[in-house]
């Protein structure tokens, strides 16, 4: 007889679509965690499609209210940003709630102190609904504590498996949305200035936002638009170097991914990217500086020595701190306490158990 156990329904969207909640919703479907059944209510479609946004709402309430009066044991995770993403799910999560299910909020987005700020009564209500909450950065924790109290929040870092190795090649990769956000603009005039010497180029992957700010003639670069979370891998399987001068973030999945994949990292200071990258994982650069930017690719792109042991550097922390081997065990627990259940963080996962018969 199949063993039957307790069931995660995670409330977003998965697929091969890009961004970061859903791959972290994709990783934990794929995951074989040992002692939780992980599924996904689909609550909203592609970026942008009102339509499939408010017909997978109505079937997200659906399927909650179909959970409540099955009477299985059940806890429904939430995935929220900010504006629609909080507006919606927060939603679920709080007719979750009202359905009696235990409900876990799990926190992204880089704008979400923004956010707070100016929607301060409904992230209440938001909160006030789960039992935990899950954060990706020390400044959302604390924003969240002053809601529910810190007993009730949880600082988790996002995780992935491990890259798969691959032979390098003279490329840096940028992966996001093309935006002033992103910092396209900064990250296109400290390319221009770095001049890195052949046969070095820039491959610029994801969907044109500010598309005025984008460049053509930059050269050495290609800007290849929007492509499946595969294609965006395979870019960083074969990448020597990764980019991101974001001027906001929490923490981009990007920059894990590409560590996972021992490509040496540049990203900004902003959010919870310093506490990855710090003592040498990577190299930090202020957000907005161009001559900081330009002094980093120019450091990466010229001295061998130094760029492998920043991304074996990256590599190890990774491993340590953000695989999946190494933080999906403790979110495992999170979903089992907030169901009432007995957990115990230093039980192996399903994947090291069969390594070990």
């Amino acid at each position: 007889m199949a063993e039957h156990h307790p069931r995660v329904y995670h409330v977003g969207r998965s697929g091969d679509i890009p961004g970061g909640m859903t791959q972290v919703i994709n990783a934990y479907l794929a995951w074989p965690f040992p002692r939780v059944d992980v599924q996904v209510i689909e609550s909203r479609g592609d970026p942008g499609d009102h339509v499939a946004a408010a017909r997978g709402f109505v079937r997200a309430l659906r399927k909650v209210r179909a959970i409540a009066r099955s009477g299985e044991q059940a806890v429904v995770v939430v995935h929220l940003s900010e504006r629609g993403s909080f507006v919606r799910e927060g939603w679920v999560a709080r007719y979750a709630a009202h359905r009696g299910l235990p409900v876990i909020a799990h926190m992204h987005g880089s704008e979400f102190a923004a956010f707070e700020r100016q929607n301060r009564a409904l992230v209440g209500k938001v909160l006030a609904a789960s039992s935990r909450v899950i954060s990706l950065s020390e400044e959302t924790s604390e924003i969240c504590a002053r809601h529910i109290g810190a007993d009730r929040v949880e600082l988790v870092p996002n995780a992935i498996p491990v890259g798969a190795a691959s032979e390098k090649e003279k490329t840096v990769v940028f992966g996001g949305v093309v935006s002033h956000r992103k910092g396209i603009d900064v990250l296109q005039e400290a390319w221009r200035r770095a001049a890195p010497p052949e046969p070095w180029r820039l491959v610029v992957a994801g969907p044109i936002r500010d598309g005025h700010l984008v460049d053509p003639s930059l050269p050495r670069a290609e800007f290849v638009g929007s492509l499946g979370h595969g294609e965006l891998m395979s870019l960083l399987d074969d990448a020597e170097v990764a980019v991101l001068p974001s001027r906001d973030e929490a923490m981009p999945m990007f920059i894990l991914e590409a560590m996972a994949r021992r490509a040496c990292v540049i990203s900004t200071t902003v959010g919870g990217i310093p506490a990855v990258l710090s003592d040498g994982c990577g190299i930090l650069v202020s957000a907005g500086s161009v001559d900081e930017l330009s002094s980093a690719l120019r450091q990466a792109t010229t001295d061998d020595a130094e760029r492998l042991a920043i991304a074996n550097a990256g590599f190890d922390r990774f491993s340590e701190r953000f695989s999946a081997d190494a933080v999906f065990p403790k979110v495992e627990s999170i979903w089992l306490a907030a169901m009432g259940l007995t957990t115990d963080p230093t039980e192996p996962s399903r994947a090291h158990a069969q390594d070990l018969r």
